[in-house]
């Protein structure tokens, strides 16, 4: 009997032998197409500094939510992970450990897409091609170990391996941008784009907001006491990341809500918020109007909108005050986008040069609210399924939500939204390999010519992220 390849070709193809054999085809004409990765949370330091990762537990483990979160939820604490405490209390730091660890748990990972995008880091970069266990862990890491010591394993090097054409990370607006000016005096050609993440100073929720508007106004000169000094501070900034090649802002608000208060309403708003702890009510219809705002800036500036609402951040408060954000206890919530965003579309819903892109947490608004809204306003896009539903079903779903509503061209391709460096080509390989499949019903169905199907698949795997980005 002939043995199974470790990662085989077909996976992810549909098993109808028809549609599996056009989903072939139109992989192969898109499989080695340059990747875009226009949002995501790489560390701008790897490619400034341009260091060897130190060993495989912090190259796959420590920074990675999606595999120490499920270990988490079966009772491993972050610390014996390496997951660094905010009080600087003890944690492992015997990487060998860290990875027997995780090994010993691999079978956790079983049917998730976290197992596709190891696997398929594991044996593209390591020639790894045996499923990790913890009768073999030692033996895998130190050939990990042994491999990432080559310069051919620097964050650079990878960065031209795995095909990069531009990738994105994102700051905060309070970040001085210096390793984005290192990579830039390094002289080096890789395209590291910075993204405006402006949260610390439009939250008032967020932790230390009144001393980040101080900061703000600090490192502004503007006078971030007042309305109008504050919307200052926020084109200066905005105009500063330009410099450093942004395209685009984020936003991750807990909800999709807009306002458009008239000037005097807002500036009371905004001397409650600024000198005091905001009420939930003040918190909320500040974000809201914040996001109109930054809509408006994004209109005269052109840097293209993000938003990512519906998820109760942090919603682990123990886990939150021991190791911080971003540790794996982002919940989905429902969201609303028809009322949420009406008052920001009546602003600037119908400006063809303004591009706004939604996310969301929320399947069942696909159909029912973000295909129809985005079929409809010139401004708005889709972004792809994000997070939970970054997955061969998540991604299929969207497609069948989405496309009979809003179409192909009302959508942005993909993003792999990650902090996990190794796994970027694998994220883009499933992309296109479920854009592939879900193209090739289509044609069996007699809904698309091939000819069609090609172009499509080209545009879903880079040319619709490179327009909706300008890229």
């Amino acid at each position: 009997m002939m043995k199974t390849p470790f990662l085989h070709p077909d996976r992810l193809f549909p098993a109808e032998g028809m549609s599996r054999s056009i989903a072939r085809e139109l992989y192969q004409q898109v499989k080695d197409t340059p990747i875009l990765s226009p949002h995501g949370h790489t560390e701008p330091r790897w490619f400034a500094e341009n260091d060897a990762f130190p060993d495989p537990a912090t190259l796959f483990v420590v920074p990675d939510h999606y595999i120490f979160r499920m270990l988490y939820s079966q009772g491993v604490p972050l610390e014996k992970l390496g997951v660094p405490r905010v009080d600087g209390g003890w944690t492992e730091t015997d990487s060998r450990a860290i990875w027997q660890l995780f090994a010993s748990h691999w079978h956790l990972f079983r049917g998730t897409p976290t197992r596709l995008w190891l696997d398929h880091a594991f044996a593209t970069l390591f020639d790894i091609h045996e499923t990790l266990s913890a009768s073999n862990a030692d033996r895998l890491y130190d050939r990990i170990a042994e491999r990432l010591e080559s310069p051919d394993y620097r964050p650079r090097a990878l960065f031209e391996r795995f095909g990069i054409e531009a990738i994105a990370t994102t700051e905060s607006a309070l970040d001085p941008l210096d390793y984005h000016r290192k990579i830039r005096e390094s002289g080096w050609q890789g395209r590291v784009l910075t993204t405006y993440r402006p949260d610390s100073v439009i939250d008032p929720d967020f932790e230390g907001f009144h001393d980040n508007l101080q900061r703000f106004g600090e490192i502004t000169g503007c006078d971030t006491g007042t309305w109008q000094g504050y919307l200052d501070a926020h084109r200066k900034r905005r105009a500063f990341f330009k410099t450093f090649g942004a395209t685009a802002t984020d936003h991750g608000h807990p909800s999709a809500r807009t306002a458009n208060l008239a000037p005097k309403d807002i500036e009371v708003l905004f001397n409650r918020i600024s000198k005091a702890p905001a009420t939930q009510a003040d918190a909320e219809l500040f974000r809201a109007q914040m996001l109109t705002e930054m809509a408006k800036m994004s209109l005269a500036d052109g840097l293209v909108m993000q938003i990512h609402p519906g998820s109760s951040r942090n919603h682990n408060r123990g886990l939150f005050e021991r190791f911080g954000r971003d540790k794996g206890a982002d919940i989905p919530t429902p969201t609303d986008y028809v009322v949420a965003l009406k008052p920001m579309l009546d602003l600037v819903g119908n400006e063809a040069n303004l591009t706004i892109i939604l996310f969301t947490l929320d399947e069942t608004s696909y159909a029912r609210e973000l295909a129809p809204l985005a079929g409809h306003y010139p401004a708005l896009r889709l972004g792809p399924a994000w997070w939970f539903h970054d997955s061969y079903e998540g991604m299929m779903r969207f497609r069948e939500m989405t496309t009979e509503t809003a179409g192909f061209y009302n959508t942005v391709g993909f993003n792999d939204d990650t902090r996990a460096f190794c796994s970027i080509p694998a994220r883009h390989d499933v992309a296109r390999r479920v854009d592939c499949a879900y193209l090739a019903n289509l044609v069996t169905t007699h809904r698309l010519t091939f000819d069609e199907a090609h172009d499509l698949a080209h545009q879903l795997a880079y040319g619709l992220a490179k327009a909706a980005y300008r890229l």
